[in-house]
């Protein structure tokens, strides 16, 4: 009955860890969850208050296929207000969040047997998206003594004739790494020496924590035209549920994905889109204050991971993920267990069982020497965490 490409295809894990630890709290079971990849605060209401108005001015309708023109104005001016970067709304699409911008892109670039040069570790949809339309995903690993900063001759290396696309993502989920100005340069010479595309997903560029965010788009206009820079509105204004993200790119590349759209789901919810014209237009304020708070956080849960026996973590730079190095823990076993700890996913049920903590695998992220915790969420829920994670660790012998 199913299709031969689904034999493959890897269900999120992050979204069967928030599922899982939804299922025991209903269950009344009391779980501390890190695995969520979303901010915990609420949407602005100002926002709120912007979609009220669309609904009560009637704006419900079918909207142009790649998004309002207010809207696409807006992205604009968000590029040239916070990257320096000149864009049109007809080098913009709007669709619903930026995996489905992704899907997008991919769908309209990729032929069967295409290479998609991607960093590892990585955000667990790239693989799966590159696949899903006939595409071979090709991990580039990166090195944790660095900050998992991007390796150009590891890249440099990986590239084949059939090489099509980068994926950059910085700040990068899960490793929480921003890469180096120096970095950018010389993946960016290569995309202009083997005539590649680069996708830099930068969803997470508020969230940069040691200095100002920079995108490979910067970097002049012969890498400019051959780079689509994708963002969202859900985490810099906590709209995940909204679903609004989007992507400035070469305009045919544009005009090619909004063709996909238009085949898929047509227009995001014209409600949702008038609430994201507020969000990019209106006071950044709220963005600001949300990005100290994950600052903040990010020191206490990196010293607490760091202070657990077996466990290392590198402070990360941007987002708001800690991926802690598990390894240490590894050949050790709980009293009811039958056999050692050997992987990523044997930490995460060991955490869930004795600690009623739930992290997130690093093995989907392509590290099976890691588990991703998401530090968005209180500093009490993370102390809490912390602590009964070194309480479950006893056990261990």
């Amino acid at each position: 009955m199913l299709a031969e490409r689904m034999k493959s295809l890897a269900p999120s894990s992050t979204l069967a860890v928030q599922a899982k630890a939804k299922e025991l709290r209903a269950r009344g079971i009391d779980v501390i969850s890190f695995g969520a990849g979303e901010p915990d605060f609420d949407t602005p209401a100002r926002i709120k208050d912007a979609a009220v108005l669309a609904m009560q001015r009637g704006q419900t309708k079918y909207t142009e296929v790649g998004g309002i023109l207010e809207l696409r104005a807006a992205v604009c001016a968000k590029f040239k207000r916070d990257n320096d970067l000149a864009y049109e709304p007809a080098d913009v699409l709007i669709s619903v969040g930026a995996k489905h911008t992704l899907f997008n892109l991919f769908t309209a670039v990729l032929d069967p047997g295409d290479e998609v040069l991607v960093p590892s570790p990585y955000w667990v949809s790239y693989p799966e998206q590159v696949k899903l339309v006939g595409g071979v995903p090709v991990a580039v690993t990166t090195d944790e003594r660095t900050g998992f900063d991007l390796d150009p001759e590891r890249l440099r290396r990986a590239v084949t004739p059939r090489t099509k696309v980068i994926v950059l993502n910085s700040p990068n989920n899960p490793t929480g790494a921003v890469f180096s100005r120096a970095a950018l340069e010389a993946v960016a010479r290569l995309a202009v020496e083997h005539d590649l595309l680069v996708v830099s997903d930068e969803c997470y560029e508020p969230m940069t924590y040691d200095g100002r965010h920079f995108s490979i788009a910067q970097l002049g206009a012969d890498v400019k035209a051959r780079t689509l820079v994708v963002n969202t509105c859900s985490k810099a204004y906590a709209m995940t549920g909204w679903r609004i993200g989007f992507a400035a790119g070469p305009r045919e590349l544009i005009r090619a994905m909004t063709d996909v759209q238009s085949q898929v789901t047509s227009n995001p919810s014209s409600i949702a889109q008038w609430a994201a014209v507020e969000a990019l237009a209106g006071p950044q304020d709220d963005v600001a204050t949300m990005a100290a708070e994950f600052d903040r956080r990010r020191h206490i849960i990196v010293e607490g991971l760091n202070a657990l026996p077996g466990v290392s973590c590198v402070m990360p730079k941007g987002a708001f993920y800690a991926f802690a190095n598990v390894s240490g823990l590894f050949g050790r076993r709980a009293p009811d267990a039958t056999a050692a700890l050997a992987g990523s996913g044997d930490v995460t049920e060991f955490l869930l069982t004795h600690a009623k903590v739930a992290v997130v695998p690093g093995v989907d992220f392509g590290s099976d020497a890691h588990v991703r915790l998401s530090y968005a969420t209180s500093t009490e829920l993370i102390r809490q965490g912390l602590e009964r994670m070194a309480s479950a660790l006893k056990l261990l012998a």
